[in-house]
């Protein structure tokens, strides 16, 4: 079952735990390309100084300020496109990254798009597993919540808290600080192979 914009709607927080254990999927030529989430990151709000929702609406950032369960793609360092999910109500900026996937199905194809990787590389990472599974600039503002655009998180495993860690999120600039470069808004499943390097 594909996951609704009930889901999303929730604080970005919540959401974040919650999709641990959820399935990541999109359809490349009609085959599903798919992976368990394990590794996630909340931004919420114009308070948040690790979140592009900081500097107010922008045209990047403009998928965080609309409806819940859209896809924000954005280009890192010129050369990563970085998934995030939106969450929360209408106007509050609020997005979920997903940061590292276990691969599931069309491995031949993440095979293919990770060439020359070992596949404990193929999806520990952001920028990682959007090269593995193909998503682009073009998903940017995709609906989530329905299979029209070929990119959806359909309901998953259960991960129990015991299973789950939590920390402060990772990669976060210089203009962050406190307690916003501390605060534990990102999980993952404890010792799970695919989580980022970033531990």
């Amino acid at each position: 079952m594909i996951l609704d914009r009930e889901f999303y709607s929730a604080h970005a927080t919540e959401v974040a735990r919650r999709l641990l254990g959820t399935t990541l999927v999109h359809l490349v030529d009609g085959q599903r390309v798919s992976g368990k989430i394990v590794e996630t990151e909340a931004y919420s709000g114009l308070n948040d100084l690790a979140s592009h929702g900081r500097a107010g609406k922008t045209p990047r950032n403009l998928p965080m300020w609309e409806a819940a369960g859209h896809a924000y793609v954005y280009l890192i360092y010129g050369m990563y496109w970085l998934l995030n999910v939106t969450c929360e109500p209408v106007g509050q900026p609020a997005a979920v990254l997903i940061r590292a996937i276990e691969p599931c199905e069309g491995l031949d194809i993440i095979a293919k798009n990770r060439s020359g990787r070992h596949q404990r590389e193929w999806t520990n990472g952001p920028g990682r597993l959007t090269l593995a599974m193909g998503i682009d600039a073009s998903h940017n503002r995709c609906d989530m919540t329905s299979t029209a655009g070929g990119l959806w998180i359909e309901q998953g495993i259960s991960i129990p808290d015991a299973q789950v860690s939590t920390g402060p999120r990772v990669g976060l600039g210089k203009h962050v600080k406190e307690p916003w470069l501390s605060m534990p808004w990102r999980w993952w499943i404890t010792d799970h192979p695919c989580v980022s390097v970033a531990r």
